[in-house]
């Protein structure tokens, strides 16, 4: 037998979150609508699925364990189709949250913004930014964005943006404030800048909105 296939999996070997016990219970309830009462057992992780289904839908349980059943009355098994349902719900959820959370929504957001701003990778690396920063940068440092000399543009933050994503995290959405210094050869430009975290999943960004620029 292999090492790999005896040694314990510890928290950072894990690719998914440990599952909870009492989401394995599984629950008797009896779902009525119209008259029709149905007694179902399902593990707990389903029920609180269909819950969630519900409330999204503004509708009752029941309305969607009817609607499930008569779409699979052929097949039989209700929990079955409850379970496929809630699974389908789920993965077109994390479908959606995909397309929202990608760096075209943070684009978006950054174009939108009147105010000069950019996206920060944790490297520093400005990612993308909006036309009132390449403005405010060509205004204060006029050859940054030649050709020949855009890939010498130089930001550091008065904050390490190690410890900025740290105060995100323990701050949730409050935005921290850092001051900038932009330069590109032998010229500089001292602002501030508000910093929060993008909404990607993909990668760690930060999103900076320069407020004296």
């Amino acid at each position: 037998m292999s090492a790999s296939a005896t040694s314990p999996v510890t928290p950072s070997d894990r690719l998914l979150l440990p599952l909870p016990t009492e989401d394995f219970e599984l629950e008797f309830r009896v779902v009525a609508r119209g008259g029709i009462r149905r007694g179902i057992r399902l593990e707990r992780a389903f029920w609180v699925s269909l819950k969630q289904m519900a409330e999204s839908r503004k509708c009752t349980i029941g309305m969607l364990v009817d609607e499930i059943a008569e779409g699979h009355a052929e097949k039989g098994n209700l929990t079955s189709a409850i379970r496929v349902a809630c699974i389908r719900e789920l993965g077109r959820e994390n479908l959606n949250l995909r397309r929202l959370a990608s760096i075209r929504t943070i684009n978006a957001i950054l174009l939108a913004c009147p105010s000069p701003a950019f996206a920060l990778a944790s490297t520093k690396k400005i990612v993308t930014f909006n036309a009132p920063f390449q403005q405010l940068v060509k205004r204060q440092l006029p050859a940054a964005f030649d050709e020949d000399t855009r890939q010498d543009l130089k930001l550091a933050l008065d904050l390490n943006v190690a410890d900025i994503f740290a105060r995100l995290d323990t701050n949730g959405d409050v935005a921290v404030a850092s001051g900038f210094v932009i330069g590109a050869g032998e010229r500089r430009y001292r602002g501030q800048l508000n910093v929060v975290r993008a909404p990607v999943l993909d990668l760690e960004l930060l999103m900076a909105f320069v407020f004296n620029g």
